[in-house]
């Protein structure tokens, strides 16, 4: 009967310290509790193999190295975002380049740029509003390299609003368009992470961004 209500008392115990265990030190502090208990209270008729406490204390101290390194993990990725955020924020009002399949118009001309792997005989770009209607902006006959265009919202008759963009091509190739615009805010979202405001573009994160063109005139 002793080693039975020993038992019991042992799993009462870790019950009600489990329910305030926040941290290492205390994952640490219950397991060594329990071992202790599980020791006492053996049946001293059929006592544990000592393999076994040797196994267990192994696998903590492999929990407490995993819980340590994920700690840390979190740490440096905390201390990342901010240096993030104190570099990208000496670049407010800087020119940026960000790929993206979408713009938001208003009545200024908006510059961007794309890169084909081959020439091809028609180039077009089509851009869509949030209605469906689409707009083509015939480029011509384009060499393989980088291709600059200039999207006028007054000579093609665009309303302001969210479009998205996309590039067509006489094959199958589709390349990636890369606007350009100016870098209006940096800020820490505590559901996004961080969050880059972009002219012509929106609300973006910083792998969005593929170039830093100096400040703007």
């Amino acid at each position: 009967m002793g080693f039975i209500s020993g038992i019991q008392n042992a799993a009462q115990t870790s019950s009600s310290d489990a329910a305030g265990v926040s941290s290492n030190g205390e994952v640490s502090q219950l397991f060594t509790t329990l071992l202790v208990a599980q020791i006492r209270n053996q049946n001293p008729l059929e006592p544990q193999d000592p393999s076994e406490f040797v196994g267990q204390m192994t696998q903590l101290s492999q929990m407490e190295a995993l819980q340590n390194l994920a700690a840390q993990g979190s740490a440096n990725a905390s201390m990342l975002e901010s240096l993030q955020v104190l570099a990208l924020g000496g670049q407010i009002g800087s020119q940026v380049s960000v790929a993206t399949q979408r713009l938001e118009i208003d009545a200024e001309p908006i510059e961007g740029l794309f890169t084909l792997a081959d020439s091809s005989a028609a180039v077009a770009l089509v851009l869509e509003d949030a209605s469906g209607r689409q707009q083509r902006v015939p480029l011509g006959t384009r060499s393989a390299g980088d291709v600059a265009f200039t999207i006028d919202p007054q000579s093609l008759g665009l309303a302001p609003g969210r479009y998205t963009v996309r590039v067509e091509t006489a094959g199958a190739e589709s390349p990636a368009v890369e606007i350009h615009g100016t870098l209006r805010s940096v800020r820490l979202s505590a559901a996004a992470g961080l969050v880059l405001d972009v002219a012509n573009v929106g609300q973006i994160g910083p792998a969005a961004i593929t170039g830093f063109n100096g400040q703007a005139s």
